[in-house]
């Protein structure tokens, strides 16, 4: 009697992390990366995507604007996937991982499992649930937690503020709004697991972790496309002390034009629009939205919407009258809050990190209400 043989078990799947450098698109200034899981058999890559979303769905500039943005999971050919990045320049290279063969079927399964449409979806936040974070936690199941375990107690002392402000340099108008739009929740020192958020540092830590087994992570590294756009911006010291001097040098031009009054308001307007306009989306991110990195906002003591009642009385002060009722007090009081800021800092406890900003604007209120709200204003009609 012939004894039945058993079936042949097929190889495992090969792993890779493919990590995409920052391009020149806004969304694209942070990289971004995706899993790579290599048939055994056939050969075939499949990309397994954390970056999508849908711009039709309903109401979604709405969502985005609030904090609930719904990204997905797509799996993809692999080579697909590459033209994009191919076409816009930007560097990919792959980090081939040494999983053991149950990991690697293991990943791969879980993978496909997700990617299907009615798992697909989750909830983004650009900090802690991105395409790098859900990469990383990916590979940390694989490890059965492995990852987060040789991450979660080291720090390079890195900030959500820092490394955001840091990639997004290249667009000022982004660097902006990362630098004032942010609150406490962004400086604190981040591990190296939470500092994953971002897929270069993810790539970094992967060519330091160790498997299951105590051997590097990392069988080896592969590039795949050159860097054809600008290169990841590198980490700079940043100083309060050119923001200090911007802001005195600022008041003295306000405080040597005071016999100017008019051309004095004709400055205040766009200044006081400027903080109205800003410290009103800084109150509508604390208050109306999810996104936590923006809570407790100490720059709304800076931008204060009490600059409305201020900017309400530059049209008589440009026709050389008298502002309206009160314009002094309110002047002073956004010094006051000004100032409040400063001690705040000062004291260090729940740090922010916005000195540079105090020390910018803190002098600019200073001698606008100083020059704008004395009492020797002319008359009406004068």
């Amino acid at each position: 009697m012939a004894v039945a043989q058993p079936a042949p078990v097929a190889p495992p799947p090969r792993i890779g992390v493919a990590t995409m450098q920052p391009g020149e698109v806004f969304f694209e200034r942070f990289g971004h990366d995706a899993i790579v899981v290599v048939d055994p058999v056939s050969g075939a890559a499949t990309s397994y995507n954390f970056g999508f979303f849908d711009p039709s769905e309903q109401d979604f500039i709405g969502r985005f604007v609030k904090g609930e943005m719904m990204y997905y999971l797509v799996a993809l050919p692999f080579e697909q996937d590459m033209a994009s990045y191919q076409e816009a320049g930007r560097g990919v290279s792959i980090q081939w991982l040494d999983l053991t063969d149950a990991q690697a079927r293991q990943l791969a399964a879980a993978l496909a499992e997700r990617a299907k449409p009615e798992n697909a979806r989750y909830h983004y936040d650009y900090f802690t649930a991105n395409c790098a974070t859900m990469v990383r936690d990916y590979i940390d199941q694989a490890l059965g937690g492995g990852l987060q375990r040789q991450l979660a107690g080291r720090s390079r002392g890195n900030t959500y503020r820092s490394e955001a402000v840091r990639l997004a340099s290249p667009a000022w108008w982004m660097w902006l709004g990362f630098d004032l739009g942010l609150g406490p929740y962004a400086d604190k020192p981040l591990s190296r697991w939470q500092e994953a958020f971002v897929p270069m540092r993810l790539a970094e830590s992967l060519a330091q972790a160790r498997n299951s087994e105590g051997r590097p992570l990392v069988l080896a590294t592969q590039p795949l496309l050159p860097q054809r756009v600008a290169p990841e911006p590198p980490e700079r010291a940043r100083h309060w002390w050119p923001w200090l001097l911007a802001g005195v040098v600022v008041a003295a031009l306000i405080f040597a034009a005071r016999r100017h009054r008019r051309a004095v308001a004709a400055f205040a307007v766009p200044f006081w629009l400027l903080c109205v306009i800003a410290g009103g989306l800084l109150l509508y991110l604390w208050a109306f939205t999810a996104h936590a990195s923006a809570w407790g906002n100490r720059n709304l003591l800076l931008l204060n919407p009490l600059c409305l009642w201020l900017l309400a009385s530059a049209w008589p002060l440009l026709r050389g009258r008298r502002p309206l009722p009160g314009f002094a007090w309110v002047a002073w009081a956004v010094v006051a809050s000004g100032v409040l800021a400063l001690v705040i800092d000062w004291l260090s406890f729940q740090p922010q990190y916005n000195l540079q900003w105090i020390v910018l604007l803190l002098p600019i209120h200073v001698a606008l209400a100083a020059v704008l709200g004395r009492r020797d204003l002319p008359a009406a009609g004068r």
